[in-house]
């Protein structure tokens, strides 16, 4: 793929050219950094709720305070500042500016977003906005939530809440992240908030996120001049954990639920046929021009396959389980497989023809600092360097892909697994608050340099 000096640094800019304007970038989300869960006016998520459930959390973790970014957000930018970050992408806390989820905004809720991005541009980073990741708030689940219809009015009454607010000084906006999975988790596997297990309740949320996201585009079209709108997909290729016929097939049912289900219908005007007719319920006429709005980018998640096995016992009749033994894998157990990766952004560009950003993708494991206090992640580095060695292998095959977000900045909170699992390339000593940037990220930070021709991490 390179250069005999790429080979020795192992960084995959050296001896490549990348496109002009690439940008490179980190991503967080709000319940996840900001802590301050009750401060200032804040309401309560549905993940305030959830922590709070007995054995829902590992080690009975929460967000109370997290990474306590709400307090620290300009020590936070000015550690991307040292990175050479050129965007930086970030969630709004739905309940933090609109306490009830609906009705009255919260002043404080929406200065600190203020304050967050002039700082950002102070920095010459770019911000990049996601409406929701994965926080309802909890008055709105108390109405129904993503299952009651009137879900996408109120989403983009707050998405006018936003734009108007923000639109003067940001341009670019994801409307959800990963449908796909907090649907599937949160509505029918019952892994996330708000924790239910039923068909109907999925379904219904599928279908009304989607013309949530329909409804906020067209808001940030009509009130943020010169918007850049897309919306932010984990695309994992469902594979099957078994060799019966039935494990084949809960594969590509998965593939349709996980992949599929959101985008299509968001891009391509379509549900999967088999989708369509499970929707007959709740999609009335007209939906589907609601749904399907002009979007200017697409949003990749990825991180590893998926294993799935056939089980009639479960909601959907497929489970999820382990990788081969054989497989390579993070310290978190997920695969480590780079051509997969390449091969679904060449998938993404072929299918739905619209420039890919890499919004989210990143290795876990459990560092924590050596007696120096240093942190070395060599595992971390060369999965990103393999990882961002197919973006431009993916890129040389012909996908227009624009920008690689790494996920995350900070170590945080990482929903069931607590703190018990670092994505950071930025260590946070959850005790005492302190930062302290791992080998990862100066190696990213090298990265941005060398891609622009410029020096070293400082």
């Amino acid at each position: 793929m390179g250069t005999g000096a790429e080979e020795r640094t192992g960084n995959p800019a050296v001896g490549r050219g990348w496109p002009p304007g690439f940008i490179w970038g980190a991503s967080t989300s709000a319940y996840q950094i900001e802590g301050a869960a009750a401060a200032d006016g804040k309401g309560p998520s549905i993940w305030d709720t959830r922590v709070r459930e007995p054995g829902r959390i590992a080690a009975g973790d929460a967000g109370d305070i997290a990474c306590d970014h709400y307090h620290r957000y300009a020590e936070d930018v000015a550690l991307m500042g040292r990175l050479g970050l050129d965007a930086y992408r970030f969630s709004i806390s739905w309940p933090r500016v609109l306490p009830a989820g609906r009705g009255a905004a919260n002043a404080a809720g929406l200065d600190f977003y203020d304050r967050l991005v002039d700082r950002l541009l102070e920095a010459h980073i770019d911000p990049w906005i996601c409406l929701y990741h994965w926080d309802l708030p909890q008055a709105l689940e108390e109405r129904g939530g993503w299952q009651n219809r009137d879900s996408a009015g109120w989403f983009a009454d707050y998405a006018v809440l936003v734009a108007r607010r923000l639109g003067d000084r940001v341009k670019r906006y994801a409307t959800f992240n990963e449908p796909g999975v907090f649907a599937l988790f949160g509505y029918v596997m019952d892994w996330q908030a708000p924790g239910l297990r039923s068909r109907d309740a999925y379904f219904a949320a599928m279908h009304h996120v989607n013309l949530a996201h329909g409804a906020a585009v067209d808001v940030l079209r009509d009130l943020v001049p010169g918007a850049s709108i897309g919306a932010i997909h984990n695309r994992q290729p469902c594979r099957p954990g078994g060799p019966a016929p039935g494990d084949a097939d809960a594969a590509r049912r998965m593939d349709l639920y996980w992949n599929r289900a959101f985008p299509d219908p968001q891009i391509l005007g379509v549900y999967p046929a088999e989708l369509a007719e499970v929707l007959d319920r709740w999609n009335r006429p007209g939906d589907m021009a609601r749904i399907c709005r002009p979007t200017d980018w697409f949003g990749l998640n990825h991180y590893s396959p998926i294993y799935m096995l056939a089980d009639p016992s479960a909601e959907l009749g497929f489970a999820w389980t382990g990788p081969p033994a054989t497989a390579e894998q993070t310290g978190v157990g997920w695969v480590i497989d780079a051509e997969a990766f390449r091969d679904t952004m060449l998938d993404v560009a072929r299918r739905y023809r619209l420039p890919v950003y890499v919004t989210e993708n990143g290795y876990g494991a459990t560092d924590e600092p050596d007696a120096a206090g240093e942190i070395a992640d060599p595992d971390r580095i060369a999965y990103l360097s393999a990882y961002i060695g197919a973006v431009g292998d993916a890129i040389d095959a012909g996908a227009d892909v624009r920008g690689y977000f790494v996920w995350s900045l900070l170590d945080n909170f990482e929903w069931g697994s607590g703190y018990g699992q670092r994505f950071g390339i930025v260590h946070v000593d959850y005790a005492t608050q302190v930062r302290s940037p791992k080998a990862s990220a100066r190696w990213y930070a090298d990265l941005i340099r060398a891609a622009r021709g410029g020096g070293t991490f400082v």
